[in-house]
């Protein structure tokens, strides 16, 4: 990815060519990217001691699918509690180093390092050639955003998505936090938004389809007239990261997988101000909505228990330890 050309103080009339130098006229070219969050500079992939377990992709880049039970061992559980513990202290930390002025690609070695003092290998970084430790999207990206040079600004709104790989499998969690002060149509999207992934949770059951995740979220965020990302969706996860569990946050009857006791998976319904569709940068990586409108994002990573539902990544430290309502800061 490169960077991109500053744009002067005074900008051309529509019709003037633009400042970049494209040769095209300004009104076709960047005017309508202005606000938009643009590519910045990515630095070079950061190493991992040799002392840190890997998986098996880190070397290669390639991700290659294994089959995998659906429903887990008790080891593997007790692992993946670990790891979700883990993954919830790296993003509840990250989020508190967020603030105006830094660059997105500061907050990657923040937590690259944070990773490694806790014997985690940062499961992003190489997964299907992935060139960083965390996911950061900013304001209109969906997800999947790489980590740059770009200055976070006063009033943006990011995403951090954290997954940690450790005693051989992966906890993974995300949230969106303001970066300074925010306006209050923002604060409003990422309040909804942690409501509707905690609705989803709430109905994680035993018995039960999991359409009914994504009923219970799309009926919360059609209250406000939100978007519900339709192409990105929640997936199983234990000593791989992605496994064949798919979770959709809109409602599909389709969608009927039946939840069991011991399966594992990720809850991490995207939510917009405009629409619910996207487009793909040319990195093939980074999503952003179509309208440019802001999305925000939170996730966690589930367990299906005997009479409910238990959140690997959730509880005390977390950046988002439990449902609004419980804490007293549901939305109206």
């Amino acid at each position: 990815m490169t960077g991109t050309a500053t744009p002067p103080a005074a900008r051309p009339s529509a019709n003037e060519p633009c400042w970049c130098g494209s040769g095209r006229k300004y009104k076709r070219c960047h005017r309508p990217l202005e606000g938009r969050v643009l590519p910045g500079t990515v630095s070079p992939m950061r190493s991992v001691p040799d002392h840190i377990a890997k998986p098996p992709y880190a070397a290669t880049g390639t991700v290659a699918r294994m089959p995998e039970s659906a429903v887990k061992t008790p080891d593997v559980i007790a692992r993946m509690r670990i790891a979700g513990a883990t993954a919830a202290e790296v993003l509840r930390l990250a989020g508190e180093f967020v603030r105006p002025g830094i660059t997105t690609d500061a907050i990657d070695e923040y937590v690259h390092a944070l990773c490694i003092e806790r014997g985690a290998y940062p499961s992003p970084l190489n997964y299907s050639g992935y060139p960083k430790s965390v996911c950061t999207s900013v304001n209109e990206v969906i997800c999947h955003g790489i980590p740059d040079s770009r200055v976070l600004e006063e009033g943006d709104i990011v995403n951090l998505d954290v997954t940690c790989y450790v005693g051989g499998v992966h906890g993974d969690t995300n949230a969106t936090f303001a970066v300074g002060e925010i306006d209050d149509e923002s604060r409003h999207l990422i309040a909804v938004t942690e409501e509707c992934t905690w609705l989803g949770i709430e109905a994680v059951q035993p018995g039960k389809p999991l359409s009914e995740i994504g009923r219970a979220i799309e009926a919360r965020a059609k209250r406000d007239h939100l978007g519900v990302v339709r192409a990105f969706i929640g997936h199983g996860i234990g000593e791989q990261f992605h496994t064949d569990i798919q979770v959709l946050h809109y409602y599909d009857p389709r969608n009927s997988t039946v939840m069991r006791p011991g399966m594992t998976f990720t809850i991490e319904p995207m939510i917009t101000l405009g629409t619910w569709q996207h487009r793909m940068w040319d990195d093939d990586w980074t999503a952003v909505t179509a309208d440019g409108r802001r999305t925000a994002q939170f996730e966690h990573t589930v367990l299906v228990t005997d009479d409910g539902v238990e959140v690997l990544t959730g509880g005390p430290g977390a950046a988002s330890p439990c449902a609004p309502w419980a804490r007293g800061g549901a939305t109206a």
